[in-house]
């Protein structure tokens, strides 16, 4: 049994290792940044919002738009996705106070139609308005992110400098509340885990990953990969697009941003289990195997460090010692992105055991004919036969 686990604690060491010199630099942070200075102008750009009850943010979203450096014309289309509030108002009174309401139009979504995603469904009602513009780039973002004033002007400049048919930002997500402390930039590390931002951008490699808050396109490429329509049913949408792109010979850029930022708070831990839930075992494509894999795996390279830690074992306290340093190296950098203590450095094992949890409960909610629930949609749900 003691040899058993020495060689765990050392596999764990060894995965550590290879995270941090092998996997594409993913966790440093500092790198992940666009290198190339903003653009003016590049010609117009057309930007769909799909907003569903997003009252509360959408007029911050507008107005952070509507303040672009960007030189080029920017014409906005918000998409009011069946809203019980008052989003529509709340967008028109936002370009209005800024003297833009020429800018912007909002569109009352129709009807979802069988075998689309809500959220698609909208963004498919957007472009289809938004292509009589004849656009540069279409910029696909969330009804709760306010863009830094140079953010469209960035992302342009990056796909311009670099060639790339579609890039996007992840956004600073809100990080206040102790349960968003806890589990925000260990999502973050995660998300950047499986899809290492360099390897998105290496177009010899088949990784292709985007964040769909922010996302910049040019019109030819969401054509070749086949539109919207191409990915309607995909739940994690927004990876779903960039691998389409890239299968279609396109080029992809995913970085990261501190000015742009989510508005959407998360204040409890059964807020955020609820979103980790709605896509986790999408994620693995409902597989048990994958899913008893997956249990492993964190098992091993998260929680067995801290567990050698406290083994009576001078040799396998080392190890734990060992790999439980590697950890704290490599979350360190989003830990700082975030500006955080860095004793929340220690508490990745923690996060990962949360995510553990969520994601059994999402394969138990999809087994259960359940699925994910997002702005009052059951999506993702196991249909017998």
């Amino acid at each position: 049994m003691h040899s058993l686990t020495m060689m765990a604690g050392v596999a764990c060491v060894l995965v550590w290792l290879y995270l941090l010199l092998a996997h594409g630099r993913f966790w440093m942070v500092q790198r992940l940044g666009p290198e190339t200075a903003p653009l003016a102008d590049a010609g117009p750009i057309a930007i769909v919002i799909p907003a569903r009850n997003e009252a509360a943010v959408i007029g911050k979203a507008v107005t952070s738009l509507l303040q672009q450096s960007y030189a080029g014309s920017i014409h906005i289309f918000v998409v009011d996705d069946s809203s019980t509030d008052n989003t529509a108002p709340a967008a028109r009174e936002a370009a209005l106070r800024f003297g833009h309401a020429n800018a912007l139009t909002v569109l009352a979504g129709q009807s979802l139609p069988t075998g689309w995603s809500g959220k698609l469904w909208a963004v498919q009602q957007g472009i289809e308005q938004a292509l009589g513009l004849r656009p540069r780039f279409l910029l696909l973002t969330d009804a709760d992110v306010q863009h830094a004033p140079d953010s469209i002007a960035t992302l342009v400049a990056v796909a311009e400098g670099g060639g790339y048919d579609l890039a996007s930002f992840m956004v600073k997500l809100h990080c206040r509340s102790v349960a968003e402390k806890l589990l925000i930039p260990a999502f973050v590390f995660f998300f950047f885990l499986l899809y290492p931002p360099e390897w998105i951008r290496d177009p010899r490699r088949d990784t292709a990953g985007a964040a769909g808050g922010c996302m910049l396109i040019r019109p030819a490429a969401l054509e070749r990969a086949g539109g919207i329509a191409a990915i309607r049913r995909e739940i994690i949408d927004d990876c779903a697009l960039a691998a389409a792109v890239k299968r279609n010979r396109g080029k992809v850029w995913l970085g990261v941003t501190p000015d742009t930022r989510s508005l959407r708070a998360y204040g409890s831990f059964a807020e955020i289990e609820r979103v980790i839930a709605r896509t986790a075992f999408n994620q693995l494509r409902h597989s048990a195997w994958l899913l008893m894999g997956a249990i492993a795996g964190l098992a091993l390279t998260y929680l067995l460090p801290l567990a050698l830690l406290f083994s009576q074992s001078r040799s396998l306290a080392i190890l734990g010692a060992v790999a439980y340093l590697l950890t704290f190296i490599a979350y360190l950098p989003m830990v700082r992105f975030y500006r955080l203590s860095p004793l929340w450095g220690v508490t990745l094992p923690i996060s990962a055991a949360f995510y553990m949890w969520a994601t059994l409960h999402s394969a138990v909610r999809y087994w259960s004919g359940r699925g994910g629930e997002w702005k009052g949609r059951a999506q993702d749900a196991f249909k017998p036969g």
